[in-house]
């Protein structure tokens, strides 16, 4: 017992949490997908620093779902999914499925979208040949997982490192309102269409797909056959959560924040990616612009290998089943290809597919507080009463979101 614990100390203290770090970084990348820059540039264009407390609350949000979810996956050795499939009747994980298929299908039209998007911003390439080239760049990275899942980490963690420096830079350059970036923290709404800007910023910011991804990143981590070495690992992916979430929500920040103070205030608010690059550009300069599309393009190609690989965990737990990843592939990129094809504004397109990506949040968000609340499933990593409060509070705010943005609309 003692030289097991000795040797897992090695791996975790000696050489430093860093081995043990990874999994939230990978996860993070959904959070900063091309589905933020619509959102958060359509926010802070139009309204100013009025949602900046949205991005707030979603980052807090998903520090705790990303955390319940990796629990999960240290705990019981499964992932969300899996534990779905053993737990909850037939029907109801089939249910779960078909809703989870929906998801991949409006993740996939994001993250192709904005990285046909960003190619055309660099390249003047077409839209549908730039889509197709993001999806062969997602093939490329989920390959880098046939030599250990480190390079495959190591890969999405520079691509977020890219996107982060890209807005760090306009952020400095275009400067930020402090007194009104306070005044934003307060929760608050003007109309219908800064609710349904808060939903679709709550989708792009938790995303259901990575919460049932986070757990299969976590499950085989590592050798933890006692409860000791399990807690001792929980806590070094506490600090990954953390972190990550940290540096994704520093990501969305400064992409509202250079909405508010570059680009807005015009006689017409800058409503699309390609306006926001063609202002950046007049108000900073072409570096400005330069960084804002190769950080699209970044965040394009690996949101689109991570929503790759979340596909295949949710197939595989849900079904015990699994499909080619060629297939699976063009099976939910056909929708993205699609539309870009029909010409709908690919802008209005990343919102639109936000809010449904909201909608699909409580499917797998109460599901994992359900499960994680249950001793029998936890063993000693059981939530504790407080925290199944507060997650269970989580879900209600979403779905309580969900509600009045289907009561709004209707009422037009």
């Amino acid at each position: 017992m003692f030289q097991r614990r000795a040797r897992f100390a090695s791996v975790a203290f000696v050489r430093g949490p860093l081995p043990l770090l990874g999994p939230a970084f990978v996860a993070a990348i959904a959070y900063i997908d091309p589905g933020n820059f619509a959102t958060n540039i359509t926010a802070g264009s139009r309204f100013g620093y009025l949602l900046v407390w949205v991005v707030v609350v979603s980052n807090l949000m998903a520090m705790l779902i990303q955390y319940l979810s990796a629990k999960a996956g240290i705990a019981t050795g499964r992932n969300l999914p899996e534990l779905c499939r053993d737990h909850f009747p037939r029907t109801v994980t089939r249910g779960l499925w078909v809703q989870a298929e929906l998801v991949a299908i409006a993740t996939d039209l994001a993250e192709v979208l904005g990285g046909a998007i960003a190619l055309n911003l660099l390249f003047d390439l077409p839209l549908l040949a730039g889509g197709v080239i993001t999806a062969v760049v997602a093939f490329g990275l989920l390959g880098l997982q046939s030599r250990g899942v480190r390079p495959f980490e190591v890969a999405i963690t520079g691509l977020l490192f890219v996107v982060l420096a890209g807005f760090l830079y306009s952020l400095v350059a275009g400067g930020v309102d402090g007194s009104q970036a306070v005044e934003g923290l307060v929760p608050r709404f003007q109309g219908t269409d800064t609710v349904l800007l808060a939903t679709g910023m709550l989708g792009a910011t938790v995303m259901p797909h990575v919460i049932y991804l986070h757990g299969a990143l976590t499950q085989g981590r590592f050798r933890r056959t006692t409860e000791e070495e399990r807690l001792a690992l929980l806590r070094h992916q506490r600090i990954d959560v953390v972190t990550a979430m940290t540096v994704a929500g520093v990501i969305n920040l400064s992409m509202l924040f250079v909405a508010a103070q570059v680009l807005s205030g015009g006689p017409t608010p800058v409503d699309t990616i390609e306006g926001a690059h063609a202002g950046l550009g007049e108000a900073l300069g072409p570096t400005a612009a330069l960084l804002f599309a190769l950080a699209l393009l970044a965040s394009g190609f690996a949101a689109s290998g991570v929503g790759t690989f979340s596909g295949q965990v949710v197939m595989q737990g849900f079904l015990r089943r699994r499909v080619p990843i060629v297939v699976r592939r063009l099976v939910t990129l056909s929708p993205a290809l699609l539309v870009i094809g029909f010409g709908v504004d690919p802008t209005r397109a990343l919102v639109v597919s936000q809010v449904v990506l909201s909608f699909g949040i409580p499917f797998a968000l109460i599901p994992l507080v359900l499960l994680t609340s249950r001793r029998r499933v936890m063993g000693a990593l059981v939530n504790r009463r407080a925290t199944t409060l507060v997650a269970a509070g989580v879900a209600a705010v979403i779905c309580g979101l969900n509600v009045t943005l289907i009561a709004l609309t209707v009422a037009g």
